[in-house]
């Protein structure tokens, strides 16, 4: 193969050439689950996993590795107010999140590693860190990570290390310098024994970044190929995943690769800002290959700007695309499409960077001559251009005969599970008598079209009928 991307690291295309023949690593920074999905979470997760298809259309054997934060500051915090145990906050957001990954047809990893699950491989990473002179302890339980005693330090992002912003913990009693980022967190007044693991420098718990170096290594080794997340990750997270892995001896990722972000009236779409777009309420308005399609035809390095035209342009396309499929399938036979040739400028487009406009190009190309061929009642011909559509769209996970056998029970599915974690959240906000937050919820939902009805047996919800 020759597919050359676009390596953050280097700030060029480069070659992808696997470490071990055949076989491509890749580890992608999947979500903190703190909250439920927006569609900004999904635009990564639906970009690699379009570069995971395309790899492995191109023969490769792929180990795709999407760890799960399922410890953090911001988890305990929620958690709390919501007035329920972390892990249990933690877990029905995961589920929320597979829920609507698979919605939108991404495929599922490999290994979804948590990092609750891999402290025995931070400790030991600690350790040769600590020993080797890079990390140091302060107080009972804290373990950070010396900046200055790596001089490679800020590489990733081509920074200045003087000229970098402190972590978020600077003013924490004992660091040797502001930069200087936590490996391990000590047990904090107000937090819950549970979200502790006992360590030979104290009880606390993980780093963000830690974990992530840590499980890495565990699943695909000390070098792999490729390193993926969005684009507001490359600082402080994958600079500080990079500095501590190569301090430990790892040769660790060989490319990186970074999405953008969706944007709405210009801005990046946060939590902190309350700008998000749910995919609960996303889901109920729209369907799901329509999401997936506006999310999968803009380039994996451009921003996504999303609104309803957004979405009209998207659900205009995917019509012309599906009926072409649909209507020409009807009359020939809809064959495999991982089977049927791609066209070569279809992968050769794929192969510069992922670039699905110009791959889309060429599959709007073969829908217009596949529809000639149905107008001129040429049946052959329009057997092999739906052959070559489905196979150039099934790369993009947007084969319409895909969609159609397993897309609508699966979106129900997820829609189910994404509302009623939000009904779980009102329902525990109505027992703590947080009648706001209960409000809140069920106005939420309404305002994406979904009725709840309160029972003798609990929540019951349902789409909107249109007037």
């Amino acid at each position: 193969m020759s597919l050359h991307l676009f390596d953050t690291a280097t700030r060029e295309l480069r070659e992808l050439v696997p470490l071990r023949d055949g076989e491509v690593g890749l580890y992608v920074c999947g979500a903190t689950v703190q909250g439920s999905p927006h569609i900004g979470h999904l635009r990564t997760d639906v970009a690699f996993d379009v570069l995971v298809r395309w790899l492995r259309r191109s023969g490769l054997r792929v180990a795709l590795v999407r760890n799960v934060t399922d410890i953090d500051d911001k988890i305990l915090a929620r958690a709390k107010e919501a007035g329920v145990p972390w892990w249990a906050w933690a877990l029905r957001h995961e589920r929320e999140f597979t829920a609507a990954r698979e919605a939108l047809g991404v495929l599922p990893a490999d290994y979804e590693p948590r990092a609750t699950g891999h402290v025995t491989e931070m400790v030991d990473l600690m350790r040769t860190l600590v020993d080797a002179g890079h990390a140091y302890t302060t107080g009972d339980g804290d373990v950070w990570f010396d900046v200055r005693s790596w001089p490679d330090y800020g590489s990733l992002t081509h920074q200045r290390l003087d000229d970098l912003t402190p972590s978020e913990d600077e003013a924490s009693p004992g660091k040797r310098d502001p930069r200087d980022f936590a490996l391990w967190k000590s047990v904090k007044p107000g937090e819950p024994p549970t979200a502790a693991w006992p360590t030979p420098f104290g009880a606390g718990r993980p780093g963000w970044h830690l974990e992530c170096s840590a499980m890495a290594q565990r699943y695909l080794g000390t070098e792999f190929d490729l390193h993926g997340g969005g684009i507001d990750l490359r600082f402080p997270h994958h600079e500080n995943e990079q500095a501590q892995s190569r301090a430990a001896g790892y040769g660790f990722a060989r490319m990186w690769l970074h999405t953008a972000w969706v944007s709405q009236a210009g801005e990046k779409m946060s939590k902190s800002l309350g700008n998000t777009a749910g995919v609960a309420a996303l889901l109920a308005q729209t369907s799901a290959p329509v999401l997936r399609y506006a999310l999968a035809s803009v380039h994996y390095r451009s921003v996504v700007e999303w609104g309803p035209e957004t979405v009209a342009e998207a659900e205009a396309t995917w019509n012309r695309l599906s009926g072409f499929v649909h209507r020409a399938c009807e009359l020939a036979d809809p064959g495999d499409p991982q089977a049927a040739p791609l066209p070569a400028e279809f992968a050769a487009a794929m192969d510069d960077d992922l670039n699905v406009s110009a791959a889309l190009a060429v599959v709007h190309d073969h829908v217009h001559r596949g529809n000639t061929a149905l107008a001129d009642g040429d049946l052959a011909d329009a057997a092999d251009e739906v052959a070559a559509v489905r196979a150039m769209l099934d790369v993009l996970g947007l084969d319409p005969l895909a969609w159609q056998t397993t897309g609508d029970g699966r979106t129900e599915q997820a829609l189910d599970a994404l509302v009623r974690a939000e009904l779980e959240t009102r329902a525990a906000a109505r027992a703590a008598r947080d009648w706001a937050t209960a409000d809140a919820v069920r106005d939420k939902l309404a305002a994406a079209g979904i009725v709840v009805e309160d029972s003798p047996t609990g929540a019951r919800w349902a789409v909107k009928e249109q007037s």
